[in-house]
């Protein structure tokens, strides 16, 4: 098995390894890269969705997406589908899946099954780079605060999102809300995480969504822009796992008139701990 680090602050290519047959040490190996790394990246894994199972609870505990459309014959695996008459896609900006739970999942574990020829990639951000680039005073400030996050506005029952992907999504029973440290430590790196996203989080504690505007604005802005993101192409056996703490991603809806398919499994994560505070 052979981990080759992208070039970006995002990303690491896994080679030389079937994912149907690993030992525990090459488990080991893979968990640590991926803690490392953020986002793992296979090609040429043709698993069953039995095989896709198999493999997330060598991690894990499987997060059952109560949001999602699931497979008929395995409710543990998420669809995320377009047909080629749709013009929306799931996934279609920055956002870090289920931080609106109040102990956010570890992880997923994207399977490509159909794709189109060309375009349908999806983008990764690391949002330890990004925090890593922020000013010592902002990075203080961040680290006094906290931010709701919530899925309302995305899976409620009057959600635009749900509605427009035609009910690909959605479960308005479902709905909650949390709040989390902004800034998180990672339980396996320690590295110091932005823990906020455009998907879901809503305003910082005790303050209104309108003047939690301009300073979310701000990170938003830094993370897309900084130079902290990837980009990765898929193929029918590729595969995408990726840690739901330390970076977002982006699924790019530039393949209309094409189908797009893909199986996704959840993995259970802990309650996240706030970045040490800085001492005077």
């Amino acid at each position: 098995m052979i981990i080759t680090p992208e070039s970006d602050p995002v990303g690491a290519t896994v080679s030389d390894v079937d994912l149907r047959v690993l030992s525990d040490v090459d488990v080991a190996r893979l968990a640590s890269a991926w803690a490392e790394h953020g986002v793992l990246f296979f090609r040429d894994q043709h698993l069953t969705p039995d095989d896709h199972i198999t493999f997330a609870e060598r991690f894990s505990d499987i997060d059952v997406n109560q949001f999602f459309q699931a497979l008929d014959t395995h409710p543990e695996i998420a669809v995320v589908l377009k047909e080629p008459d749709q013009t929306v896609n799931i996934g279609g900006a920055w956002h870090t899946d289920h931080s609106y739970d109040e102990i956010p999942a570890r992880g997923s574990i994207l399977l490509a099954r159909e794709v189109p020829d060309e375009g349908g990639d999806t983008r990764f951000a690391s949002v330890a780079a990004a925090y890593d680039a922020l000013s010592d005073g902002l990075k203080a400030t961040l680290e006094t605060l906290e931010a709701h996050h919530s899925n309302v506005h995305i899976f409620g029952a009057d959600a635009l999102a749900a509605r427009a992907v035609g009910g690909r999504l959605g479960n308005p029973e479902g709905v909650g809300t949390s709040v989390h440290p902004v800034v998180i430590q990672h339980p396996v790196t320690g590295r110091k995480l932005l823990y906020v996203n455009p998907g879901f989080t809503t305003h910082f504690e005790g303050w209104t969504p309108e003047e939690s505007a301009a300073l979310l604005g701000y990170l938003y802005d830094h993370v897309r822009n900084g130079g902290f993101a990837t980009q990765f192409s898929w193929a029918p056996g590729s595969i995408a796992m990726w840690d739901n703490r330390s970076t977002w991603h982006w699924a790019l809806n530039d393949y209309a008139g094409h189908r797009r398919m893909m199986h996704r499994i959840t993995i259970s994560g802990e309650r996240l701990s706030p970045a040490s505070r800085r001492v005077a």
